[in-house]
């Protein structure tokens, strides 16, 4: 697998990282730089949200040195394990020794080296008496013979560059951590290893990963390998609010761990490690709120539970979890874990009845759009509270997951009542939200309908309690070319719907765990030659050369340019459609 991935991982777009780390190596574009950013958010230096979005790379103008100190030009090659950039004088190499460390091998018998700034005044935090301290080091060590040795302060940081007498296996080590003060694992230092071990560590990590996932048919062999590269790239360690070893939905945008996301990581990750898949669940649960809410967001530092843009209200995402749990016992079934996330998620299901206005008929709303996943969709043009059928359906099929684990556990009453609170739902969702003349359910806002067509007026097709008729118009939307079938599909709004950006979010373009969703649905309701088409399209689209992204434009079905790269749930669809579009195949075979 690793041969698959060679010179596939471009560094000018996706980071250079490893499991568990929060370091960012990317390249300069034309240029032969480096630069390193930290997967943090660090809000001792700005509380504000997205404020580390803004913040430069804390390591810039990274370049390879010859003897006397001249930037060297250098090609690149890429794999999950190993950076190695040629020069005239001879191959550098970059590899991960640990988590918060990069040792650069350097050529055999040369005088040779690196020189970077430090961005060290973005990164400094101010203390007591207003005086500033930093939040982030740099540590350096090498094995070789050192020539140089220099740091030269210069505005808002310091240039060093540090030149080495290489005999064989000699390396330099950058170490990446807190200064005392902040959540980075303590500076410490041990001897440097010879650089082959290092390196060989290193493969032997990526090695250990691929491993273990289970085969696919060739076709999918190429994407498939980066899939399960771009969710090992993107986990993190333990560290603060993180209890659990995650994955982020991506490290080049997204700093933290996103709720459904997680639960979509755990749904890819159960097929080689069902104990990491179950902590992406878990990671969440440690930090329910004493009404049953769950956090939107979990980093270093703390939860997101609230936002105050575009309104004011308290944010989590959609019910998920209990469906991604029941994926992971489906597979690798442990009753010590249902029984331990059984009570939590029951408490989160009542939390969204609880938090909804009276006058919804007994049926859930949304407060704030973010809790929907869909950002900005058309449903939340008109404000907020939002009752949807996107979020009741949700609820329906965490009510039914929930009931087959009561019945797992023994709890044969509870896992009745489940399933006919299940049932009722529904039922209230045909009486209040069904439009017998358009086909579809509405979302409501006020008790008034709101007439954007979206995909998730479609929604309860997925819990296969439907009538026979209502079921039958839906899919007939669905399958309707001027609205969402097709080539590329499904769109995010409907085609022909005046709302339609195919370009813009989640206003119109295809994102994959949409579709994952519908083929669960038209499997289930018994649509198999609709789910297969729906499967292959978007197993299609997925396999695109370039990497896996975040959304696709729904009429070039390619990235826009804000899709962000390295994606951890489209990575975690393509795998898990991979598997099983491979199993059909071996079974027609």
């Amino acid at each position: 697998m690793l041969d698959l991935l060679r010179n596939k991982i471009d560094i000018t777009q996706v980071p250079f990282s490893d499991r568990g780390s929060r370091l960012l190596i990317f390249k300069e574009q034309d240029q032969s730089r480096l630069y390193i950013k930290l997967a943090e958010r660090l809000i001792g230096l700005d509380p504000a949200l997205e404020a580390h979005v803004q913040r430069p790379p804390f390591i810039r103008d990274l370049c390879l040195l010859g003897p006397n100190g001249e930037a060297l030009d250098f090609e690149l090659e890429t794999s999950p394990a190993l950076l190695e950039l040629t020069t005239a004088m001879g191959k550098f190499e970059l590899a991960f020794r640990d988590e918060s460390a990069l040792a650069f091998g350097l050529p055999e018998g040369s005088t040779s080296g690196i020189r970077f700034t430090v961005q060290a005044e973005p990164y400094r935090a101010k203390g007591p008496g207003g005086k500033s301290h930093p939040v982030r080091i740099v540590s350096c060590s090498t094995n070789g013979t050192l020539v140089k040795n220099e740091t030269i302060p210069i505005h808002g940081g310091e240039l060093i560059e540090i030149l080495v007498r290489s005999q064989s296996d000699c390396a330099i080590q950058l170490r990446l951590t807190g200064a005392g003060n902040g959540l980075a694992p303590p500076l410490r230092e041990i001897k440097l290893a010879p650089f082959p071990e290092i390196r060989a560590a290193a493969i032997q990590r990526w090695v250990s990963w691929f491993d273990r996932i289970p085969p696919v048919a060739e076709q999918f062999q190429q994407t498939y390998a980066y899939a399960w590269w771009v969710l090992a790239n993107n986990l993190v360690s333990p560290l603060g609010h993180i209890h659990f070893e995650a994955a982020m939905p991506t490290k080049a945008k997204y700093v933290g761990l996103w709720l459904w996301d997680s639960a979509l990581h755990a749904v890819a990750l159960r097929h080689i490690d069902p104990i990491l898949a179950r902590n992406q669940i878990l990671v969440f649960l440690a930090h329910q709120l004493p009404d049953g809410m769950l956090p939107d967001v979990v980093y270093d530092e703390g939860v997101v539970t609230e936002i105050d843009h575009p309104v004011h209200a308290r944010v989590t995402k959609p019910p998920i979890l209990a469906w991604a749990a029941l994926k992971i016992h489906e597979t690798a079934p442990d009753l010590a874990f249902l029984r331990e996330i059984y009570e939590p998620l029951a408490r989160w299901n009542a939390w969204w009845f609880d938090q909804s206005e009276g006058g919804n008929a007994g049926l859930a709303q949304y407060n704030h759009p973010y809790s929907s996943g869909l950002d900005d969709n058309p449903l939340w043009d008109e404000g907020m509270p939002i009752v949807s059928p996107d979020l009741n359906t949700y609820l329906c099929l965490q009510m039914k997951a929930l009931g087959q684990i009561a019945a797992a556990l023994g709890l044969r009453t509870e896992a009745d009542q489940w399933r006919e609170r299940s049932v009722a739902l529904v039922q209230r969702m045909v009486a209040n939200l069904w439009d017998a003349k358009a086909g579809y359910f509405r979302a409501l806002r006020l008790g008034s309908p709101i007439q954007t067509l979206t995909p998730f007026n479609l929604y309860p097709l997925w819990t296969d309690d439907l009538p026979p008729e209502i079921r039958d118009l839906l899919v007939g939307h669905l399958k309707n070319r001027e609205e969402f079938w097709g080539t590329i599909m499904l769109p995010t709004v409907a085609r022909n719907d005046p709302k339609f950006s195919p370009g813009i979010m989640w206003r119109g373009p295809v994102w994959a765990n949409i579709n994952f969703f519908f083929i669960e649905a038209l499997q289930t309701t018994g649509f198999h030659r609709e789910a297969e088409e729906l499967q292959a399209a978007t197993l299609e689209m997925l396999m695109q050369p370039g990497g896996i992204y975040e959304y696709y434009h729904a009429e070039t079905g390619r990235p826009p340019a804000d899709a962000a790269p390295m994606f951890g749930w489209s990575a975690a669809v393509f795998i898990d459609l991979a598997i099983r579009a491979s199993s059909l195949k071996n079974i027609d075979n």
